[in-house]
Formats: structure tokens, C-alpha cells, sequence
């Protein structure tokens, strides 16, 4: 069983494999990520981001799930040597970090329900488990920035993630929180493979702003493997990458 749905302004997917999964588990996981939006979206204006923006809302009295999601931005900042951030200019925007963080909870609720064959997609992101319908590793394509309707890899998981950050969808925007400056003349897309979605997209958000040195980062990252296309269309892999391929 298979649905979508649109929610923190992206495509929300999710595919349960194992035959005792009911529309009101699936209901759940929409639900999370919704209230998970209703949190952390910088353009909601009754946010507690918004709120903690506009000083309402004091430091103090940070929900569990906002000192979370801080903690770990401010775990991912000092990983990367500065280069992830999520304040710019003095506001806070914890998208880059929310986005994985709401797959990893969605993954965390269906294992918590019993289910061991599954795949969450937010935006391009996911994390799946178990196997596919035919019984087989996941499958999930790398697309060609210069050209949407190509992939260019093929990645085979079974219970892993997979989380990409790029220029061709969204435009140029992401930013080096060390000089301020964007970097889309540098690298068009890094994907990065994880066993946690969380750490994926964390890393592959925090590598980007890094434009051609990623791929050394992710190299020499514990537990993650990289793909990086520079703006000449030109792939550069870490060592253990075609292990998924």
C-alpha cells in the first residue's frame, strides 16, 4: 500500500509492504509530519519557529522537540566545521536539518508499529526498510541535475537512507555559513547514503555548502558514502560507494 500526500510544501510518500498495514497507520505518519510543520515552518507566522523569531516565544520555553532539533544543528555545525547553520543573519531556519529529522521520527513511529518492510520519502529523501513489494532491496535513482528525466545511479538498500542536495530543483540555495555567500557555481548535487536519514541529509545539506571539497568530507565521514556531480556534469564517488550499487 502506497500514498502521497502534500505537506510541509513537498511530496510525502509512504510505501508499508507487510499485509497488515491499515489506512489509519498511514493517517499517523501524515499526521506527524503536519504537526511537525505546524512546529518548525519558518513561513508560518503561529509557528514555534515563527514565534521564537519574533522573541515571543523565549529560549526557556523551547519545546522537547525544538531543543532537539537545535542540539543536533548545533551537533551537525561543529561536524562540519562551521559549515552548517541554522541561523542566518540572526533568524532561525532549521530546514535543512528538519526535513531528515521528520523522515527519521516517521520511520522510527511505522518500526514502532511493527512493521520491518517500508520506505518514507519527504522532498527527495528517504529511509527505507526491509524490502520492496517484489521481495528485493529498495531501489532508488540518482537524477541527473542537468537532466530530470535521466538517472545517473542506481543505488540497491535494504534498510538505509538516501538524501541529496542540489541546485537544479530548488535553485541556489544553500548557502556557506562561513563567508555567506551561495554556492551554486561550484557542485550541482551530492547524494549521501546512511543507515539514518537524519545523518544523510544532515551531511549531505553541510557538505553542499563545502562545493567541490564534499566529497573529501563525506569520505572521511564514519558510516556515510557520497556521490557528487560538479557543474562540468562530472561524478566523483567516495571508495565504498558502488557497494550500493
Amino acid at each position: 500500500m502506497k500514498l502521497t500526500r502534500l505537506i510541509m510544501g513537498m511530496p510525502i510518500t509512504i510505501e508499508i509492504i507487510d499485509i497488515f498495514a491499515l489506512q489509519r497507520d498511514f493517517n499517523d505518519v501524515f499526521t506527524l509530519f503536519k504537526k511537525i510543520d505546524a512546529t518548525f515552518s519558518p513561513y508560518k507566522i503561529t509557528s514555534e519557529v515563527s514565534r521564537l523569531n519574533r522573541k515571543e516565544l523565549q529560549p526557556e520555553d523551547m519545546s522537547l522537540e525544538m531543543r532537539e532539533v537545535l542540539q543536533l544543528a548545533e551537533q551537525t555545525k561543529k561536524e562540519s566545521d562551521g559549515y552548517f547553520d541554522v541561523y542566518r543573519n540572526g533568524i532561525l531556519d532549521p530546514s535543512g536539518i528538519v526535513k531528515g529529522w521528520a523522515i527519521k521520527k516517521a520511520a522510527d513511529l511505522l518500526t514502532n508499529k511493527g512493521f520491518k518492510n517500508f520506505y518514507v520519502e519527504a522532498g527527495g529523501d528517504i529511509q527505507v526498510m526491509g524490502k520492496n513489494a517484489a521481495g528485493e532491496n529498495w531501489r532508488i535513482g540518482i537524477k541527473n541535475p542537468l537532466d530530470h528525466t535521466q538517472h545517473v545511479k542506481i543505488i540497491s538498500l535494504s534498510s538505509g537512507a538516501v538524501a541529496t542536495s542540489g541546485t537544479a530543483v530548488r535553485g541556489a540555495h544553500i548557502y556557506d555559513p562561513t563567508s555567506g555567500y551561495k554556492v551554486a557555481d561550484q557542485i550541482l548535487s551530492l547524494t549521501v547514503v546512511a543507515d539514518s536519514i537524519y545523518d544523510a541529509d544532515r551531511f549531505a545539506t553541510a557538505a553542499f555548502a563545502m562545493g567541490t571539497k564534499s566529497i573529501q568530507f563525506i569520505q572521511h565521514k564514519k558510516g556515510l558514502e557520497g556521490y557528487m556531480i560538479d557543474t562540468e556534469g562530472i561524478a566523483t564517488l567516495t571508495t565504498g560507494f558502488e557497494k550500493y550499487a
